[in-house]
């Protein structure tokens, strides 16, 4: 184990999908503020600003940045956040699949909708993790997530945030309304640097910040040893056009690195 996890952490990540780790990029902070400044003053072909009609505030969201942002690159490799995927994980490998900004400024209503990751991405294990660190302390618009619903037999419609329309057809449920059904929802007040990991099927979202402040968030997204492709049924979300990955193939070293 290291110094910032626990055997009990790594426990509940297995059982709920979901834990809590206190300053996993505490040293990381500013970088990766300046990283979020460069990120939203030069978006990528993927940033969104959320519009919806009826909202206010803004909702920016980008990803793949790492190869192009390099507070983003140092950040993943010089902090212990590859090591603490692999004992969450509990895998031997530990390969990069994203990185994920969403900042929502003051005053932004829109909320990040209930969701599951996996759905929209074209890998498929029991060994995936997300960790998403906010980089302004948070309460009401910190991460939410169901705990357990990585076990659940099938995975949720992956939707538009912005429509809330279906992003493909599939074998699917339809996404729940966790507070009426009674689930565990989880979720934390959190310092800068804090993170919360969660496995990519875990349903989760967020309010919108009602407050004065930024609500600015890192997240990166890693797999482990069982992580292979796997074709869904219309183009994945980040589509990484070109990949030429065959069903059931570990994800390419040379687009996803391994770390570990």
């Amino acid at each position: 184990m290291s110094v910032l996890v626990t055997q009990d952490d790594v426990n509940t990540y297995q059982a709920d999908g979901v834990v809590l780790l206190r300053g996993l990029f505490a040293d990381h902070v500013e970088t990766l503020r300046a990283g979020i400044e460069r990120n939203m003053a030069e978006p990528s072909q993927y940033a969104s600003t959320n519009d919806r009609q009826g909202e206010t505030g803004l909702f920016f969201d980008d990803y793949c940045n790492w190869q192009r942002i390099p507070e983003f690159s140092s950040v993943i490799k010089s902090s212990p956040v590859a090591l603490v995927a692999a004992e969450l994980m509990q895998s031997e490998t530990v390969q990069l699949f994203h990185d994920h900004v969403l900042v929502k400024e003051p005053g932004t209503s829109m909320a990040t909708p209930w969701h599951q990751d996996n759905p929209y991405y074209f890998v498929e294990g029991k060994q995936t993790i997300s960790f998403w660190s906010p980089l302004d302390q948070v309460s009401d618009a910190t991460l939410r997530c169901v705990a357990g619903s990585h076990h659940w037999p099938k995975d949720v419609v992956p939707t538009r945030w912005v429509s809330e329309t279906a992003f493909f057809e599939g074998d699917y449920i339809p996404v729940p309304d966790p507070e009426a059904e009674g689930m565990r929802i989880v979720e934390y007040d959190m310092e800068p640097g804090d993170a919360v990991a969660f496995h990519f099927r875990i349903l989760h979202g967020a309010r919108g910040n009602k407050s004065e402040e930024r609500r600015r968030a890192f997240s990166v997204r890693m797999v482990g040893d069982d992580a292979r492709y796997i074709e869904r049924p219309g183009p994945t979300s980040p589509p990484f056009p070109k990949h030429k990955m065959e069903q059931g193939e570990r994800l390419r070293e040379d687009w996803f690195p391994q770390l570990l």
